[in-house]
């Protein structure tokens, strides 16, 4: 690019200064000079000291580097403020007393910054060896004051009634430029609604109108390039309801709207709804038609024996005086034996499974004491039997068994005992005699004794 077209670009002769710091810096660039910077932009505050950090460096034999730093405001010429040949520093009498410069370091220091101090600050490196090579950077320096705490006024402050009043909330800062906006509430950015409307500047809106969901904690945060604060949480005063009005007790059975009481049992009820400020609360009879007041406040104890009718219809009111609405609930309450009931369906229902226990074990004991008796019984018979005979009637019976096989004679025998009642006569039997040695009397006691002597009448018989 020749010096004329560049110059032609950049507005004729008032672009020859800028036209030259191109050049310079595309020169610089091929030939091996380089100049950084840290950031294009950099942000001070009013009153501190601000540091423009530049670093650069070059490949060729140097025998004098000169550093120029210049500033520049919108639509106005550059203006010169200090420069250094190696380590002689010339500054700009003006402005000595502001910058410093420590060559061979081209970063520059301004102390203290004020608000007009913000521009565009321009520094340039030469380096003269076999030639000269240039090369230069642009830094933009904008100034801030810090934010103070903002502030967060509510209008109006005693409150606002729903669906009736507006509320405007307000951002104020003492201090701070720059100043960007932001509202948040519950700790999370406002979302926007048809009801909320914002000013130019973002530091106020108003809620028109209020309803219930707009309650909450809100708060403003400010920002500006060098600060940003938060106000302290404040919450708008919004009388709203009542809602979701019911009657809940701690006792009885409730299905619906109707509660049953047992009989005797005294029952506590609580009507309560969701309201600001707190509700009034009124608690109605109704009977035969008519109605009558009964007490104020939120709860309400009935006691069934006191209750001349076995059903009893209520009602509770709720009213807030501040928003004029008003909500009532209709229930009714049953008195009736209800813990006597269950007990006796209780009773009745074990019954059953008492009686089913009971002849279980009888019948499970009666069939074990009647194997026992089956088992052992016979057995001490016989024994008895045995030891009272004399041995020759034990052999006869062992000898004359009518049995050739004694295998034969295992088995169950059954014994019965005949009855000696008056008036049955007994037969005694032919085929026994008397000289066996068994009396008449013992002929007649078992059939043991039958048995016994069948083999003895088949003998005689033969004989």
């Amino acid at each position: 690019m020749g010096q004329d077209a560049c110059m032609e670009s950049f507005g004729g002769k008032g672009g020859t200064f800028q036209c030259k710091i191109l050049l310079f810096l595309l020169l610089g660039t091929c030939l091996g000079l380089k100049v950084t910077v840290p950031s294009h932009i950099v942000h001070g505050i009013k009153d501190r000291p601000l540091y423009l950090p530049v670093h650069y460096g070059f490949h060729m034999p140097a025998s004098d580097i000169q550093i120029i730093w210049l500033f520049e405001r919108p639509s106005t010429m550059p203006k010169y403020l200090l420069g250094s040949v190696n380590q002689s520093v010339v500054p700009d009498l003006e402005y000595r007393q502001k910058f410093t410069m420590m060559p061979p370091n081209a970063s520059l220091l301004i102390n203290p910054l004020q608000f007009t101090d913000e521009g565009n600050y321009i520094v340039k490196v030469n380096i003269q060896g076999n030639g000269t090579l240039s090369a230069s950077q642009k830094i933009q320096v904008t100034v801030d004051e810090p934010i103070t705490k903002p502030v967060v006024q509510i209008h109006p402050p005693s409150g606002a009634v729903e669906y009736v009043d507006n509320v405007t909330l307000t951002c104020q800062v003492k201090a701070g430029t720059r100043l960007v906006y932001h509202w948040l509430k519950n700790g999370k950015p406002l979302r926007l609604s048809p009801a909320y409307s914002f000013s130019p500047q973002n530091n106020a809106f108003q809620i028109s109108p209020v309803t219930k969901e707009d309650a909450g904690n809100y708060t403003c945060l400010v920002k500006n390039p060098v600060s940003e604060m938060e106000s302290d949480i404040t919450a708008p005063t919004i009388y709203y309801g009542p809602y979701g009005l019911q009657v809940n007790s701690d006792k009885g059975l409730k299905v619906g709207e109707v509660f049953t009481v047992d009989l005797g049992e005294a029952i506590l009820f609580d009507c309560s709804a969701d309201s600001y400020p707190p509700n009034t609360y009124s608690w109605i009879g109704m009977t035969d038609n008519t109605t009558y007041f009964i007490k104020h406040g939120p709860r309400l104890e009935v006691a069934p024996e006191k209750v001349a009718q076995m059903t009893a219809d209520y009602a509770c009111c709720a009213y807030n005086n501040v928003t004029g609405r008003q909500d009532e609930t209709h229930f009714t309450v049953i008195i009736t034996s209800m813990g006597l009931e269950s007990s006796s369906q209780k009773e009745i229902s074990l019954s059953p499974l008492a009686s089913l226990t009971g002849i279980s074990l009888f019948l499970i004991i009666s069939m074990c004491l009647l194997f026992l008796w089956k088992k052992f019984q016979p057995y001490k018979v016989i024994k008895q039997k045995l030891e009272g005979r004399p041995e020759t009637d034990y052999r006869k019976t062992q000898t004359f068994s009518g049995h050739e096989d004694a295998l034969d004679d295992f088995g169950i025998y059954e014994f019965v005992a005949f009855p000696d009642a008056a008036g049955v006569p007994r037969m005694p039997s032919r085929s026994v005699r008397v000289s066996e040695g068994v009396s008449g009397q013992d002929l007649h006691n078992t059939i043991y004794e039958v048995i016994q002597h069948i083999p003895a009448q088949q003998q005689d018989h033969l004989e």
